[in-house]
């Protein structure tokens, strides 16, 4: 199959009587021109020599006509020696169908006729659309599929017979076509239960659903409260089942296998759902095990296409701008019989390495307007980079310590919670719909003057910034007051003079915190906001909700900049790139996306967990990105490769936090047991090899070695754990309510 080959197709493509048909490259040229409206079934076709039914056989004068306006003589001739239709017949009849339009072989009147014939035909597969009511716009059209339907009472006897088939191949096919069940099951069902065959229906689940694999038992449980044809209309989980197209990668020869037999069976039902809502991506090559689809198993919609993943994405860091270090006091004083202090500027040196050369996977500067650094960024870079001297190096032999910051008496139900890059603030999100902010070191929080008080300030003195904050406002912490439901997301600016949060009132608000107030309240999203989060270079910041888009802003513009669109469910966790270049998102769907913030594409799909996505964290060098889950598996994921690379499984429960060390040498990640756990990154991703072969057909060879990439598991007494954070010198920080039940 020509049109196939190293890449996937759709099993649309295939609407003709056998395989060799689309030997010459045309499956793709008679699926999409037909656009769906081909009736007639491969398997249902009349046999060679078999006059064919009037509306098979203008569906075939249709297609004959279509292919010799392309010169696709050889196929011409295949079709219509397998048809039994005769050069004279196809001529008559052309010429009937086209009269009054001018042109007897004009292909777009006679497929007009077609469609309409196809329309009135009894085994048609589609149906016209009905009017689409004013409450229910989409899902009386996307449930209008499910209207035409064979026997019900068959319906047991096809999936058996599949089941029967799929379980008697080689075990090397078994594993691939075993992914068959699940959307089979689910479409069939609803199939019934749509045409009001209730008890069919339930008994249909009854015998097959133990079947099903043990991670869609969550989807199986939605699935079996929709009985009645009422309950699907507004159902959103149905309508994503329905509208997105379930991706199963098989292998060429297990494709061919169960062609082969749903043909001889003649099992109509099973195949016109597969070509309806499957879509197929067949590779060349040996079949995959079982162990290596299971890896990659677990999406709301299957696996992603191979296609999607080979988007060329720019990884790579952004040239660092070149700022002087002063050497502290304290330095010179401790080796002035050294003379010259070169310890540090060989550490700095070995730190800024990454501004000296343009990383060749790095976006250009351009790519996106980003901020100018101000002369405060500047200064807070010098400090950054100071603090990063005398940076703990960590490893295997040499594990953080870490601190933990308890939440005692957080009757209020703690929700989110962030610390800036600099680790001297808190915030905490509340279901109380409040914003808390703590200073984590002994200096105070001060708002600024009254404005009839700055105006009596020298402008001109050398300490004017100190002495514009009002000293009687001091206090250890504050309470930011304005959302209308709980917070579920807050993030601080890399200035740390602003502050995020998101809420359930479908709001996100940017907070001063110079004069503790609100200052804009962005509304763009019609449902709760789960997440939000600056980018590393301030001004922009994305936002994830229940509405199944993330949403990316900029400070200064009230709408959105950019619309991802393309979760199936709720955008439960955001996070920038460190170059700011793409946005990672979480989601109930299963799914991890990488976006490109220049054109909102979807440049990545990531699955292989089992149950939704609640934390994520890139590497610092942009490499790799790392994903945490209700599964309790942490996935680790090669972006420039679009592979996973990694499981880290241990956890027993949802993983809320995920965090690299400031060199990428460890990951730790924060659950719902109550305990951190830290892992060897850099082995992790030393020993994955991601050569040609595996990043092209996705076969992915995890070795389980969970335990050996464990360094330690840190328990709290009774505190899940919500958010980790290292400092700039690698000192760990975890946070957490104390739970005491």
């Amino acid at each position: 199959m020509a049109a196939v080959q190293d890449g996937p197709m759709e099993l649309d493509a295939e609407k003709e009587t056998k395989p060799e048909i689309l030997s010459d490259g045309t499956s793709n040229l008679s699926g999409n021109t037909a656009s769906g409206t081909l009736s007639s079934s491969p398997l249902t076709a009349a046999p060679a020599g078999a006059a064919p039914k009037m509306e098979d056989q203008q569906t075939l004068i249709a297609v004959l006509q279509f292919l010799k306006r392309n010169k696709l003589t050889e196929s011409v001739d295949i079709l219509r020696r397998e048809a039994g239709l005769g050069e004279d017949q196809e001529a008559l009849d052309g010429s009937g169908a086209g009269k009054g339009e001018g042109d007897g072989g004009d292909t777009n009147s006679l497929l007009s006729r077609v469609s309409m014939a196809s329309a009135a035909a009894p085994q048609s597969t589609l149906t016209p659309m009905p009017v689409k009511s004013a409450d229910q716009p989409d899902v009386s059209v996307v449930l209008s599929a499910y209207s035409q339907q064979g026997d019900p009472f068959l319906y047991k006897v096809y999936y058996s017979d599949l089941k029967n088939f799929i379980e008697s191949v080689l075990d090397c096919h078994r594993a691939e076509l075993s992914q068959l069940f699940y959307p089979l099951f689910v479409h069939m069902y609803l199939e019934l239960v749509y045409n009001n065959n209730e008890n069919e229906a339930k008994a249909f689940f009854e015998k097959f659903s133990g079947d099903q694999e043990c991670y869609y038992q969550d989807d199986l449980r939605i699935l079996c409260g929709l009985t009645k044809k009422e309950h699907l209309k507004g159902n959103e989980a149905l309508l994503d089942f329905r509208t997105s197209r379930f991706v199963l990668r098989i292998s060429r020869d297990s494709y061919q296998l169960l062609k082969r037999h749903l043909q001889e069976r003649h099992n109509n039902q099973i195949w016109n759902i597969i070509q309806e809502h499957l879509y197929i991506d067949i590779f060349d090559g040996i079949s995959r095990s079982k162990g290596q689809i299971d890896s990659m198993s677990g999406s709301f919609a299957g696996e992603a296409r191979r296609e999607v993943n080979k988007i060329k994405v720019f990884y790579g860091l952004l040239k660092e701008p070149e700022i002087e270090v002063p050497l502290d006091d304290e330095d010179d004083e401790a080796e002035n019989e050294e003379g010259k202090p070169k310890k540090k500027k060989t550490k700095k040196d070995s730190m800024g390495s990454k501004s000296k050369k343009q990383d060749p996977n790095a976006p250009q500067q351009n790519r996106i307007p980003l901020p100018e650094l101000k002369d405060s960024d500047k200064l807070d870079k010098i400090m950054y980079m100071k603090e990063s001297t005398k940076k703990i190096r960590l490893g295997p032999e040499n594990l953080p310590s870490i601190c933990f910051y308890t939440f005692l008496n957080a009757y209020q139900g703690l929700t989110a919670v962030d610390f800036t890059d600099d680790s001297s603030l808190l915030a905490g999100g509340f279901a109380d719909s409040t914003v808390r902010v703590w200073s984590v070191t002994p200096k105070k929080l001060r708002k600024v003057k009254s404005a009839a008080e700055l105006n009596l300030i020298d402008k001109e003195s050398d300490d004017v910034l100190e002495r514009i904050m009002d000293e009687k406002t001091a206090s250890e912490s504050k309470i930011l007051y304005g959302h209308s439901g709980p917070v579920y997301g807050v993030s601080f600016s890399p200035d740390r003079n602003y502050l995020l949060s998101s809420s359930e009132d479908g709001t996100i608000r940017l907070w001063s915190l110079q004069t503790f107030t609100c200052l804009v309240g962005y509304k763009g999203h019609n449902y709760p906001v789960w997440d939000t989060q600056f980018s590393p270079f301030g001004y922009y910041f994305v936002s994830g909700g229940h509405d199944r888009v993330a949403r990316l802003w900029a400070t200064d513009h009230y709408q959105p900049l950019r619309i991802f669109a393309g979760h199936l469910a709720d955008v439960t966790c955001t996070r920038f790139h460190p170059n700011s270049n793409y946005v990672a998102t979480g989601s109930t769907d299963r799914t991890v996306r990488l976006w490109d913030v220049l054109n909102g594409n979807c440049v990545r799909i990531f699955t292989g967990h089992k149950g939704p996505i609640h934390s994520l964290a890139f590497s610092p060098n942009g490499k790799f990105l790392a994903s945490g889950s209700t599964d309790g598996r942490v996935l680790l994921w090669d972006i420039g490769h679009g592979l996973m690379i990694g499981e880290l499984k241990g956890h027993t429960d949802t993983i809320y936090a995920l965090k690299f060390s400031r060199d990428g040498e460890i990951l730790a990640s924060g659950s719902m047991d109550n305990t951190v756990r830290l892992w060897d990154s850099m082995k992790a991703f030393d020993e994955v090899e991601t050569d040609d072969f595996t990043a092209a057909t996705g076969h992915i060879h995890l070795p389980d070695n969970s335990h050996e990439l464990l360094l330690g598991t840190y328990h709290s007494k009774s505190t899940p754990v919500t958010h980790l954070h290292f400092t700039r010198r690698n000192l760990l920080l975890a946070t957490g309510a104390y739970n005491s039940q």
